[in-house]
Parts: structure tokens; sequence; C-alpha cells
């Protein structure tokens, strides 16, 4: 049996005591990367370099994100963290991103907006916020710089938070990070408000009230695959081939 839609109340609870990413939550997804999905299951989805997957794709709604990432020489594959999320919702469409950092400053702001395709600035500062016009998508910072939640009205919530590959991190995992890059990537949670039962997605799809984890158990580390039904063409493109949205104006044609 699946996670029902509905938030559970005692989950509402854990994510209101503080509104940056909780990676050890429902519905988050941090590191290289790991998510846990709504189902509770832990699992990883490593997708591949500068490529865009869907993590949400919903009839009313997507939230896809770009991979950045390297792969030292003799490594199979990459090394994955999520830079950008793109949140299409009716005819708009709202990206944030982690700009690059040579080296790392809590006090320097490493967050890129835009809607609808154009550059968008959102003040530093606790609790500043921004609204679209139609007031269904705003944008609020929880900390000085570097976290904000998003606020898709009546249909999600997405807490985004810039963090840096750590030395610790880089020494344990052996990533070889460069002198010159500390890969700037985001860690982020979802919430949501309303799903439908076509919800699809590399997370999304763990919402589905007939939703069987597929990942094997008792493994460190459980990886989920699905690359090439998840991939997108844009940060903002609903053209992957689970894809279940399609933006306002696009149904007849």
């Amino acid at each position: 049996m699946g996670p029902q839609f509905e938030s559970c109340d005692h989950l509402n609870l854990l994510l209101d005591k503080d509104r940056k990413p909780n990676c050890n939550g429902h519905g988050s997804g941090c590191y290289d990367p790991r998510f846990i999905g709504g189902d509770g299951g832990v699992f990883y989805f490593h997708g591949m370099k500068n490529e865009h997957f869907s993590l949400v794709t919903d009839p009313n709604f997507q939230i896809n994100a770009r991979f950045i990432g390297l792969r030292p020489e003799g490594r199979p594959r990459d090394f994955t963290w999520m830079q950008a999320l793109g949140i299409v919702s009716g005819p708009h469409t709202f990206t944030v991103e982690a700009t690059k950092a040579n080296k790392w400053d809590e006090k320097l702001d490493h967050l890129k907006f835009s809607y609808n395709g154009v550059p968008l600035f959102i003040p530093e500062g606790h609790l500043s916020e921004w609204k679209s016009v139609d007031e269904s998508l705003g944008v609020e910072r929880t900390g000085t710089t570097n976290s904000v939640a998003i606020n898709l009205k009546g249909l999600a919530e997405v807490r985004v938070q810039v963090v840096p590959v750590t030395k610790e991190d880089d020494r344990i995992h052996n990533y070889q990070i460069p002198s010159d890059d500390c890969y700037a990537h985001l860690e982020v949670q979802f919430r949501f408000y309303r799903l439908s039962p076509e919800v699809e997605g590399v997370v999304g799809k763990t919402y589905r009230p007939d939703y069987e984890n597929p990942a094997k158990k008792g493994v460190p580390m459980p990886i989920v695959g699905g690359e090439d039904k998840y991939r997108t063409s844009s940060l903002v493109s609903s053209d992957c081939r689970a894809c279940v949205f399609t933006p306002a104006g696009l149904e007849s044609q």
C-alpha cells in the first residue's frame, strides 16, 4: 500500500519546526543525491551530469532537476548532485539554481532565480519574499542567504538550501573535487497538498497509492534507475517518457 496523498499531521509539524530541508524527512533529496520517498523509503538516483530529470510530474504541475557532477578517471559512472530546480504550472515557469562557488562562504548568496524565463531578483535577508501577480507562486527566504521556501499555491511547498561538497565528504567518498570548485548544489524537501493518483517522477511515483519500492532491502545504497524514463530536454520541459503534465495551451495541439 502506498502513502496517502493528504499531508500527515505529524509530518506537517516536523516540517514547520524548521523551514529548511530536513534531509532525513519524507520528500527530501540531498547529498549525491539520496531521496526519501513519500513512503519513507530511502533510495539513490544518480542520473547523469549536465542532464535534466523529472522529480515530480503531475497533471497540475511538474518539478525537474538539473544535475551536475564529475567522473574521476577509472570510475564507471558520474558522481552527481542537484544544481537547479525547474517548476512548471499552467503557463508559468520558475527556476532556482545554485551558482558556482570556487570557495564556500556561507555569508555569500549562491541562489539565482527566474520567472517565465526572465531573471528574478529577491533581496537577501530572512523573510524577504516575492509573489507572482496572480499569487499562484510565492518565494520566501528562510535565511539571510542560500535558503528559500517556494509555495505553489494549493499544490506544493519546496524547501531549498544551497550547500557545498565539504572536504570531509570529499575525503570519505573520494569524489576528487577540484580545488577551484566546491560543487555548490541544492538540498530540497517537498511537501504536497494535492497530488493525483497518476503522479510520476523520480520522487513523485513514491506518493502513488499503488507504489511498491523496487529497491532491494538490506542494501546499504539502494539505487533506483529510470534515467531514460524521466529525462527531460530542459529544466522546464515536460517531454520525458513518463511525464503526465501538459503545459496550459498545449492540450489540444
